[in-house]
């Protein structure tokens, strides 16, 4: 049986409201620099993407960001204007993702972030994201600390808007139960964090958090380990690739991390909501990647595709045609209706006041153990 007929969502052939007309989508990744490790990712789901909705084809157009800002809003300024799109997916981090919505808004085309872009206000508009919030993973963390007897925790991260996210995040989920008694940050690319570690060891926290993400991530815990550090080591849910664990080796093990249940899918309980569909695309994806190529990223990219097929199919019924601002529009609050999805990286509904729609319930911890991810609770 084919991934898409275990999916909650049918899509069956409809009735031509109006005149057949390609769906052009328009999906940004980082496939090279820093972030190519999840930009890489988001590629392995688009080749899993289907080709046709309905009766109509579908194209989609994947361009490469290098993990610059600037080069995801010239990208997404071409999808618009020259390749005419209906929708974009993508991209991978935060500050592309807010590079993008401005624009995305201005020129009234939904835009679905895989990054945990925080929508809100005049913001919202024309953008969603399929990735659950900072906010939600790093209480889930946080729980975990506290649960676990923690009173301090050190942190070290990005310096920048994912690092930021992150540390603000949690500041807000340590209120009144942790101390943050050190924060560190460092670069994408730096090519050290003995400084750093030195400091954050220096103040003998708890447990320490690492907020980064793709194999920059590694870094840290690696050098955590090697000077001696015994806590516990937590990681923000961007490290989940099998390039991760790779860089990390040895010294990722024991890192515990939140994530959406597409990972660890086969782990999961039987009465988890997304056990199913994460089941059934791991199956699929690992059939054309090979062995432990699953990610959480794959995972919230196909569930981005998901919340646009659903409103493409709803789309499908008006009289809007694909490549005019009416069907995008019709798209638009097709996605903003999403009800209950379930998808392989979570369940969503939408609303108004909600681009997110993320349900906080389908959150896991894992442990790296063995080299592989294991199912903490």
């Amino acid at each position: 049986m084919k991934l898409n007929k275990l999916f909650t969502l049918t899509i069956t052939t409809l009735a031509c409201a109006h005149a057949l007309a390609d769906i052009n989508v328009g999906v940004i990744a980082s496939l090279t620099g820093p972030a190519a490790a999840l930009g890489a990712e988001t590629k392995k789901a688009v080749a899993m993407f289907p080709t046709t909705v309905g009766n109509e084809k579908i194209n989609y157009i994947l361009l490469d960001d290098g993990t610059d800002p600037t080069n995801a809003v010239k990208n997404v300024r071409k999808l618009i204007s020259e390749d005419k799109v209906d929708a974009i997916l993508g991209p991978n981090l935060v500050s592309t993702a807010t590079a993008m919505a401005d624009v995305a808004n201005a020129e009234k085309t939904p835009m679905i972030s895989v990054a945990p872009l925080d929508v809100a206000g005049d913001k919202r508009g024309y953008i969603f994201r399929s990735e659950p919030s900072a906010d939600l993973m790093v209480q889930r963390i946080v729980n975990d600390m506290t649960e676990n007897g923690a009173k301090t925790v050190g942190f070290i991260g990005f310096a920048d808007s994912w690092g930021e996210l992150l540390l603000k995040a949690l500041t807000k989920a340590t209120a009144g139960k942790l101390t943050i008694v050190a924060t560190e940050r460092y670069g994408r690319a730096d090519p050290s964090v003995q400084a750093q570690i030195l400091k954050v060891m220096a103040a003998k926290p708890d447990v320490v958090f690492v907020g980064a993400s793709g194999t920059p991530a590694a870094m840290p815990q690696i050098t955590l380990r090697e000077r001696g550090y015994k806590g516990k080591i937590y990681q923000s849910h961007g490290v989940t690739s099998k390039d991760f664990l790779r860089v990390g080796g040895k010294s990722v093990e024991g890192a515990l991390i939140p994530v959406g249940p597409v990972l660890v899918a086969e782990q999961l309980p039987d009465n988890h909501p997304a056990k199913k569909n994460a089941v059934a695309f791991v199956k699929d994806l690992e059939a054309k990647n090979g062995p432990d190529s699953r990610s959480t990223f794959a995972g919230a990219s196909w569930d981005a595709w998901l919340l646009l097929q659903n409103a493409i199919v709803g789309a499908q019924k008006g009289k809007a045609k694909p490549g005019t601002p009416e069907f995008r529009t019709a798209l638009r609050d097709g996605i903003e209706k999403t009800n209950k999805l379930v998808g392989t990286n979570g369940i969503y509904t939408m609303s108004a006041t909600d681009h997110a729609g993320y349900d906080a319930s389908a959150i896991v911890l894992i442990k790296v153990e063995n080299n592989h991810w294991k199912l903490v609770k």
